[in-house]
């Protein structure tokens, strides 16, 4: 008889080997303390406001529970359609170049697996969102990270892109306005990096969750550059903009060949998003766009807040231009990031999340969410001011 193995040599390697998200492993700790103030969650503190909810609860009195079409409800991916068109320039073709997702962390998935071949690299811009890695490595690619800089506001630069770039490159993530850092890109930004791209023959995925919380300046797509709406795949959603995190509502939109290798896995694992969060959707696109104006307006806001305090604090932070984050420099106080966020946790009871978590870049940052109410700001901020106080004795 054959001995059974320990369970965990079982799995693939492609997922043993990938540790756990540094977010969720940080947060583990506070989800278990008391009298926390937290800036670490990237969610919206508004609810979804009540038409929206009501339109889905109205649609479960009639019935309507059933599933859609794989792509999604064709009402829904119209109304996409034309708010892209109409907000950011952008013509896709309900029929066939959009697809609905289970919010856009599964757009993302989606496409990586649809464009990876093992052994292709997956171009990553970071300090970024944890999960675009990960994912890259259990498709069999191979993530590559391109560091960006404070000095630079986080932006991509043509030079760090080229210099990373191989004859394995396949697939450029971007991630702008920016998690963690709310940097973004304008369109002079953008055009030697379309350049590049069209050069080198990359396939972009382009993830603009944040792209309605811009500050000073209109989000620029990098789908809406000369010759790069086909080489793009667009994803975005509801969660951020829309406060509807947990709907989990999301959507890509690209080439009609892409989308259709995507909504080819889709129908194989989820089949389709839930009814009731599509019918939603429909009208928060509608009928929600004053409401997204007033967040958006209340975010800037706070970000001023934020922004003032942590350089009245003496920690330099750069000025984030898009998103809900701030990203301020703990370089100062000789402690790791991960140091740094244990003890703030630990001693002054507000949590931020350590910005190595974010690959390359991240470290010496932490990683501060402005979406919650400005009594609770102001009070992490003098708790934050203490606590630096007394690492400087």
């Amino acid at each position: 008889m054959t001995k059974q193995k320990e369970m965990h040599q079982y799995l693939s390697p492609l997922v043993r080997d990938i540790p756990p998200s540094g977010i969720r492993k940080f947060f583990d700790l506070v989800s278990a303390s008391k009298d926390i103030i937290s800036l670490g969650v990237g969610e919206p503190d508004f609810i979804t406001p009540w038409h929206v909810r009501e339109a889905s609860f109205y649609s479960l009195e009639r019935g309507k529970t059933q599933y859609t079409p794989n792509a999604g409800l064709y009402e829904l991916r119209e109304e996409i359609a034309n708010y892209l068109h109409t907000g950011f320039q952008l013509t896709y073709e309900p029929k066939d170049e959009i697809i609905v997702t289970v919010g856009g962390s599964e757009a993302i998935d989606l496409a990586l697996r649809a464009l990876i071949t093992p052994g292709d690299e997956i171009l990553i811009p970071e300090p970024c969102y944890v999960s675009y890695s990960p994912i890259a490595s259990i498709g069999g690619g191979i993530p590559v990270g391109i560091e960006t800089f404070a000095k630079d506001q986080f932006k991509l630069t043509p030079e760090s892109l080229k210099a990373q770039i191989t004859p394995r490159s396949k697939v450029l993530v971007l991630c702008y306005p920016s998690n963690p850092t709310g940097g973004i890109m304008t369109r002079e930004d953008w055009l030697p990096i379309a350049k590049l791209v069209e050069e080198n023959d990359l396939i972009v995925i382009s993830d603009e969750i944040y792209a309605e919380l811009t500050y000073g300046q209109k989000h620029v797509s990098f789908a809406s550059l000369p010759g790069m709406k086909d080489r793009t795949i667009l994803v975005s959603g509801f969660s951020k903009a829309f406060a509807m995190t947990g709907w989990r509502m999301g959507y890509a939109c690209g080439h009609r060949d892409l989308i259709q290798a995507m909504l080819k896995i889709h129908q194989y694992t989820v089949m389709c998003a839930p009814v009731m969060g599509q019918v939603a959707a429909i009208e928060a696109l509608r009928y929600g766009l004053e409401e997204k104006d007033r967040m958006v307006e209340s975010y800037n806001q706070r970000r001023r807040l934020v922004v003032r305090g942590f350089r009245e604090i003496g920690l330099d932070c750069h000025e984030p231009q898009g998103a809900f984050y701030a990203f301020p420099s703990i370089q100062s106080t000789g402690l790791s990031s991960e140091e740094f966020a244990e003890r703030l946790l630990r001693e002054a009871r507000v949590a931020a999340v350590p910005g190595n978590v974010f690959g390359l870049g991240g470290e010496g940052f932490i990683r501060c969410s402005y979406a919650t109410s400005v009594s609770q700001l102001n009070e992490a901020l003098d708790r934050i001011g203490k606590f630096y106080e007394k690492l400087q004795k």
